[in-house]
Formats: C-alpha cells, structure tokens, sequence
C-alpha cells in the first residue's frame, strides 16, 4: 500500500487577451473588439470513498490544469481551462512546506490546492475618448503551482500493535473479515490491513499495523512508515507473546516507541493482551498474566486468536 507521495501541481495559465479590431464592410471605423483571455483551471483534491491508495501519485508525480484560452475576436471570451480534480482515499493529510494544510476525513470532501491564472483583458477595455485605438491587451496570469506531500492516515477505530509476530494478523483474521498475509516469522504484514468487525450488533474497523521494534519512531524496522495509522484510533490493542523471555520489556519497547512518535498515542485507551495462550497449559498462562498485570497495574487479558480463548472478553472490552 503507498500511503506517502511527493506530487508538484499547477493551476493553469489564463489566457491572453487579444488586440483586435472591427473589420465590417461599410464600418470604416470599427472600434476594439479585442475579448478577454479564458481562465486558467483549478486544482482540487477530492476525498473518495473509492480510492484506497496513493499509489497512483507515486508513478505519476506532476499534475496541470488546462491552460485557458486566448481571447478571440468579435469580443468573444476565450474558454476557460477545465479543472484539474485528484482523488485521494479519506484520511489522507495535505502538507505544503510541512505545515498540515488540509486533513480530508469527510466523505467527497473537496478542497482547492492551486487557484488557477484570472485570464488577461482583451483591448475592448482599454477604449477611451481619448485612446480609441488601443494596440495592447493584458496578458493571462500564471496559474498557482505547489509541491504538496501527501500522507494517508487510516481511520479505524482499532489499532493492533506489537513486536513483529506478536499474532495481530492472526487476531484481524479471527475477528473481521479481512485476511491478512500470515506466517510464523517477523514482519510477515508490510502493509497494514483494515477489517470489519461484527460484534453483539455493534461494528468497527479495526487495523493490523507491522510489526514495531525499538528505534521504529526513528526509522528502524517499518514503524516509522507505519506509525502515523494509529494517531487516528479510539483505542490500542497492545499483544505481547506470551511465550516471550521478556513480556514487560517487550511491552515497554512498544509504549517508548509511542511515546516518541507523539505523546498522545499515550493517552488513548489501550487494551493490555498476551497472545498465543493456547501454547502453555491453562495454569501456566493464568500465572504469566496475574504476574504482569501486577507489574504494570494494568488489566491484562489473554487470548489465542487461534482457539478462540478470550475472544468474547476482548470484544466486550472493544466495543464499550
């Protein structure tokens, strides 16, 4: 999935204004007739529930506008040049020189990110008493042209966070209707998966984001690619593997990770959960997760997304 592009957009030029004169039989003096120059079309980006992906920006990084047409004789008006609309997938987030300047979250949200030029005036104007004869007309200006970095943020109310093959694409599977790629080795997802969850007549989305590693909010690993899909959820479902020498450590990596990206993923709502229950005897299990619940004095849940253990209990946690 591209969810970054670069793109460099320019509204178009307005059209010239024209010098011209009437040249009628039997109107020896035919005044200006010179018409005004088109103007130049917009720039607009356009929210669409349709469009998942800003892959198309990334093969293609230039983007215009129809110019306007020049005047014409006979005052006619040259044509105005047609609009330019881009289509983005909502929760996309427009930056110009950094500086956030659109976050397109509605539904055919429209936005205008370069004016087109006003087209030039045509001599008709420039008539006076004094000054019946104009030989000049006005250029079209320049339409606006910006370099705009584009970034697409997921909107899911769930976000499923971990150290690599802590089971949060095994969890998407079991509860939604998405099918992730999965497989027992790190960073199996390198892109995150939204799915649909259906629970007691409730439904929210949740996403699989990749596997997080200490140094992710600095560019280690996928994290810092990946990070900014979860600025926009209601609540974190934190797993931790609960075969792992080192559960609290793992869970603090995570919680630093957040902590660097931005402060506010901290005060979200998050769901402490070990993972992959069903590989140690039910007593064994119960034990780990008394010991790091009193560690962290936090409720801690266990599951396994395979045999379906705890799945009522988180869910009932996901949608109060």
């Amino acid at each position: 999935m591209t969810d970054e592009a670069i793109i460099r957009v320019s509204a178009g030029k307005g059209g010239d204004g024209l010098v011209s004169f009437r040249r009628e039989k039997y109107v020896p003096k035919g005044g200006p007739d010179g018409g005004d120059g088109g103007d130049g079309g917009d720039v607009f980006i356009i929210c669409d529930d349709n469009t998942h992906t800003l892959s198309e920006f990334s093969r293609k990084k230039e983007w215009r506008a129809e110019d306007g047409q020049n005047g014409k004789k006979k005052r006619q008006k040259g044509k105005n040049g047609q609009d330019l609309q881009l289509r983005v997938p909502r929760g996309t987030v427009i930056k110009d020189q950094n500086e956030v300047i659109y976050d397109l979250t509605k539904t055919d949200e429209r936005v205008l990110v370069a004016k087109g030029g006003r087209g030039g005036w045509g001599n008709v104007h420039f008539a006076s008493a004094t000054h019946q004869t104009p030989l000049f007309a006005q250029k079209g200006e320049p339409g606006e042209a910006k370099t705009l970095k584009l970034e697409l943020k997921l909107i899911a109310d769930v976000g499923l966070i971990g150290l690599p093959n802590s089971g949060k694409s095994t969890l998407l599977a079991r509860i939604s209707n998405a099918r992730p790629k999965i497989a027992n080795y790190p960073f199996t997802t390198l892109e995150p998966n939204l799915g649909v969850v259906r629970f007691h007549n409730r439904e929210f989305i949740a996403a699989d984001i990749p596997g997080l590693i200490a140094g992710a909010s600095q560019g280690k690993g996928l994290g810092d690619r990946f990070l900014r899909h979860i600025e926009r959820t209601r609540v974190l479902v934190h797993l931790i593997d609960i075969n792992s020498s080192q559960i609290v450590q793992d869970y603090q990596t995570i919680r630093q990770e957040l902590a660097l990206w931005s402060r506010d993923l901290l005060r979200k709502k998050e769901i402490v959960v070990l993972s992959k229950a069903d590989t140690l005897d039910s007593q064994t299990a119960a034990k780990i997760g008394r010991t790091m619940a009193k560690e962290l004095n936090k409720k801690v849940l266990l599951i396994s997304a395979v045999s379906g253990k705890g799945m009522a209990e988180l869910l009932s946690e996901l949608t109060i």
